[in-house]
């Protein structure tokens, strides 16, 4: 959308009152162009699982999924190299000079591969044509299905947890972004990725990925003669993490917010569930005065994040510390963020020029009153 002087004139005298940042979701070069356009002062969440889901590239990533070993996964994984450093240069050539968050690998394993009702469909089709390769292909497909389907995937076999175990799947994704960093640097610019560990509950997990994740930064530096400072931090979004922020806050150079997943994982709400079963009734009967992921709940998953808040900056008092859930851009939302401390919110790109006037009215609303 084009912005009228008028809009710009008070957005610019928002921007000179408001304390917080105000930075962007976004998973694509033209997203990440259009929420620099509507004044996002970098990436607060940029989720490289989006770039698998492209058609060229799903078929890798089902191949890596499907490979029963290291050596079988490494093939794919090469083949992805190139796509997933093509897709980091170009937002980070987008938001040169900015920060960018890039969220590791979260989602489960699974959710790659075809459901099982088309791998079924598939079978009998390839049974009926006689094809025997197409038949041993599908049987080790459906094999890997069964192995990795879960019946809670929300808190099962994804975020950091993948990394640990399969931890060649995120040096892949680290040696893409430092190459991307290089390339730029060599020509001139100023990129600032910064990496997010997904899903860390415990500050093992942290200690465990965190050298993994350095040292191929390291590796890739080392060999270009270029050193950039990456910064290496975790999204929050479950409750053990907010209660031993002060433990991970000591590997932690960020934390991000993903209020998103922490409503899910305090409420014990699946957000999907909820919306088509009980919620509308729980708002309508006044039981929840607001939906809990439109609107931050201060009371319950607010004081979680304000938890984390001290206990973080009492271990780390130079932590960044933003939220990236699509809280982000509710102005409610917002003030409680200014008066908690953040650093930065994060939301869609549409929502950017909101969250800046948003964050103003929080320091204008909440001035000492003057006698």
């Amino acid at each position: 959308a084009e912005q009228t002087a008028e809009l710009a004139t008070l957005l610019g005298y928002a921007d000179g009152i408001r304390r917080l940042g105000v930075r962007a979701n976004a998973d694509t070069p033209a997203n990440a162009h259009k929420a620099r356009a509507f004044g996002a002062e970098g990436i607060g969440l940029c989720r490289t699982e989006r770039m698998f889901n492209d058609p060229e590239r799903l078929p890798l990533m089902q191949e890596m999924v499907i490979a029963a070993s290291l050596e079988e996964r490494t093939p794919a994984l090469e083949k992805l190299l190139p796509m997933q450093r093509d897709d980091f240069e170009k937002i980070l050539e987008a938001m040169d000079g900015f920060p960018v968050i890039i969220r590791l690998l979260d989602p489960p394993l699974h959710e790659f591969l075809p459901q099982i009702d088309r791998l079924t469909e598939e079978m009998a089709e390839a049974e009926t044509a006689h094809d025997e390769a197409r038949i041993t292909y599908l049987q080790k497909v459906i094999k890997r299905y069964n192995e990795l389907k879960e019946f809670n995937p929300m808190i099962g076999f994804r975020g950091c947890r993948v990394g640990i175990l399969y931890p060649d799947i995120y040096q892949l994704q680290v040696r893409a972004i430092a190459e991307a960093t290089v390339t730029l640097v060599k020509r001139g610019l100023h990129p600032m990725p910064e990496i997010m560990l997904p899903l860390v509950g415990h500050v093992n997990e942290i200690k465990v990925l965190k050298p993994l994740v350095q040292e191929e930064l390291d590796k890739v530096f080392e060999r270009e003669g270029i050193k950039v400072a990456v910064k290496i931090g975790t999204m929050v979004e479950v409750p053990r993490a907010c209660l031993t922020a002060d433990e991970i806050a000591e590997y932690a150079e960020f934390f991000s917010f993903g209020t998103n997943d922490l409503t899910q994982t305090t409420f014990a709400y699946s957000r999907d569930d909820a919306a088509g079963t009980f919620l509308p009734a729980y708002l309508d009967a006044k039981i929840l005065n607001v939906d809990p992921f439109q609107s931050i709940d201060q009371k319950g998953v607010g004081k979680l994040v304000r938890i984390a808040v001290v206990l973080g900056r009492q271990t780390n008092p130079k932590i960044e510390i933003g939220i990236c859930g699509e809280h982000g851009g509710d102005p409610d939302s917002i003030e409680f963020c200014h008066l908690s401390g953040l650093d930065y919110v994060s939301c869609s790109a549409p929502r950017v020029p909101i969250a800046r006037l948003a964050a103003a009215q929080a320091v204008i609303k909440n001035r000492p009153a003057t006698s």
